[in-house]
């Protein structure tokens, strides 16, 4: 992150701290202890406005969209729109047709590869993808390049966990089509400068993808401005509920690709022997979508615009200092990116206790992380380890679960020296 960009988030407000009873989950105990939940990069947690928004949906006018002239289904339909508005406001996108609604990160992901993507390889060519990907944005070129005879380039990190320009331009070549990269690390919280990344697949006639699953929590996209040609994420990570993501695509790009999925309101005319599809997006949302799902998409972006997003990145970044400095003062944590404070993530092991191990003893003290690759085993080989902890922060987390994970630490390495 810029040192400009820095400056900005720490001069935002405060979070308000009663923005904890927004959030149910946190009420509930966990071993008899108030639950802090540090997974936040596997799923968020989900606030009051969003349940309700979800709620309202089915008891008031649970209707099927694009479906009715009735008025109960012209509200259904018209919510639904109306977050393909807030999300193309959100990301920076130009317009509301290049927003397709998918079923999380993944699903985009696996969209523009066989659907966009398939098309273009041949045999020969390469596509280049982040050493450390999340396997969302790994297999699934992998996997292409073996079918389409194509070859699967990594483009290297440094330490930091970051692809710069300048290890991104020294992999690309006249046979480069394709440049898939996350806009953050699942596991470091490295930050990739997509709009840099963008110029250099740009100046060598390729294309770039990025996963933003993880980026969108911490960084707001400008799609547009940074002009890459694709960004998925899912709402679940940023408040939303699961089951629904987005992928945004340049028009032009999406109107050159056919559907994966046939059926319901993709389709133009249907004759006897041929069919001819609607216009982007709605050709790749076959079949009756996740209604509700997308309506507390739209009350999540609503919540997040409410709050700032400047404040929820100081305060995560607060917190995630906080843990770093406290776990550094114990000699047995190993902290694998100990620098990268704006993701709120905080990688690490503990050592001579197997991960699973430790997160049993957090789980214990009523404290959640994640234990194991992480769905990312190529970023555990560059780290060369089979498996880590990971504790991620969010906006409503708060001082003392940062203390709580230090302790807890403490208690882990103790659990070993019982045994030897």
């Amino acid at each position: 992150m810029n040192e400009d960009k820095l400056k900005e988030i720490l001069t935002c407000k405060s979070i308000d701290p009663a923005v904890r009873l927004d959030f149910p989950m946190l009420a509930v105990k966990s071993h008899g202890q108030p639950f802090a939940y540090l997974n936040n990069a596997a799923t968020s947690l989900k606030p009051k406005p969003v349940l309700e928004a979800m709620a309202r949906y089915y008891q008031e006018y649970g209707s099927s969209v694009f479906r009715g002239v009735d008025s109960i289904a012209y509200k259904a339909t018209q919510a639904f729109e109306a977050t393909r508005y807030k999300v193309k406001d959100f990301i920076g996108a130009k317009q509301a047709e290049s927003i397709v609604f998918t079923s999380g990160a993944t699903a985009g992901l696996n969209l523009v590869c066989h659907s966009f993507a398939a098309a273009r390889l041949q045999p020969g060519d390469e596509l280049v993808v982040g050493a450390t990907e999340h396997h969302a944005n790994y297999v699934p070129w992998q996997q292409l390049c073996k079918q389409k005879g194509a070859r699967l380039v990594l483009a290297p990190n440094n330490e930091r966990g970051e692809v710069t320009p300048e290890l991104l331009e020294s992999v690309m070549t006249d046979k480069t089509r394709l440049v898939a990269v996350c806009h953050m690390s699942n596991v470091m919280g490295a930050v990739n400068d997509l709009k840099a990344l963008a110029a250099i697949a740009h100046r060598h006639g390729a294309y770039l993808v990025a996963d933003g699953a993880q980026g969108i929590v911490h960084e707001r996209p400008e799609v547009a401005d940074w002009d890459v040609d694709f960004y998925a994420f899912s709402a679940h990570k940023i408040y939303g509920p699961t089951g629904v993501g987005v992928l945004y695509g340049k028009y032009d790009l999406l109107e050159s690709m056919p559907p994966m999925i046939y059926g319901g309101e993709m389709i133009d005319v249907v004759d006897v022997a041929d069919t001819t599809f609607r216009d982007p997006p709605y050709r790749f949302e076959g079949g009756t979508p996740p209604i509700a799902e997308v309506i507390g998409l739209g009350a999540a972006l609503d919540y997040i615009n409410s709050l700032g997003y400047c404040c929820m990145q100081q305060k995560t970044l607060q917190l995630c200092k906080r843990a770093v400095r406290g776990l550094q003062q114990n000699p047995n944590v190993e902290i694998y990116n100990p620098d990268n404070y704006f993701s709120g993530i905080v990688s690490f092991n503990v050592k001579g206790v197997h991960p699973h191990d430790a997160a049993s003893i957090y789980d214990r003290e009523g404290i959640q992380v994640r234990a194991g690759h992480h769905c990312a085993q190529p970023a555990m080989r560059w780290l060369r380890q089979n498996a880590t902890l990971r504790a991620s922060f969010a906006f409503y987390n708060n001082e003392e679960e940062a203390d709580r994970l230090v302790t807890a630490t403490k208690k882990a390495g103790d659990f070993l020296d019982v045994f030897f």
